[in-house]
């Protein structure tokens, strides 16, 4: 009973004004700390991902190409092409470098000598205005996007010769190991 009369008691100090005011104030808290946070766009980073959807555009131009040219092909027929990517490709952008170096020599009474250097380096990304008007960063390098493998489906894709000549031509295309390219026979509908 003595335990049940003490909770009572701290409940009554609960109820007082002053410590009724602490718990709206730390309700308050947890509500402004729960809330997300939003986060600003950097335009570097908004440049890096608008660069897979041109990239997606390229390997569409490249599958397109080849189609066109191995459809000329003796034996091959109507052609199908996807093409798969190991990487996107890079833009490696310029950067404005400064660095400071400080150094700080120190004797002490007794004779001692200490000296201190002190390194700083600060980078920051050179901006061109842009074909829009709005400031891209320089591209001083860029790759290209990384070919992962070729997949071709022709109508005379079973016969050897055809596919050993889609193969070759695929190879002389695309720096690529020759198990990277599946050469496959189309079902006629």
């Amino acid at each position: 009973m003595k335990i049940w009369k003490d909770i009572l008691k701290s409940m009554d100090k609960l109820k007082k004004k002053e410590n009724l005011f602490v718990l709206i104030l730390v309700g308050v808290l947890l509500m402004v700390i729960s809330l997300p946070v939003s986060k600003e766009k950097n335009t570097l980073e908004e440049t890096i991902v608008e660069s897979p959807k041109e990239e997606t555009g390229q390997v569409e131009q490249l599958e397109q190409r080849l189609e066109k040219i191995l459809g000329k092909v003796e034996g091959v027929g109507k052609v199908q092409v996807m093409i798969t990517l190991k990487s996107n490709g890079e833009k490696q952008v310029e950067k404005d470098t400064e660095s400071t170096e400080n150094t700080t020599e120190e004797t002490d009474s007794q004779g001692g000598e200490r000296k201190t250097t002190d390194y700083s380096k600060k980078e920051s990304t050179v901006f061109v205005e842009g074909e829009n008007g709005e400031s891209e960063p320089y591209v001083i390098k860029e790759t290209e996007p990384e070919i992962e493998g070729v997949l071709v489906i022709a109508d005379g894709g079973d016969k050897p010769s055809v596919a050993k000549n889609i193969s070759e031509a695929v190879l002389a295309l695309f720096p690529i190991d020759a198990h990277k390219i599946k050469v496959m026979k189309s079902v006629n509908e």
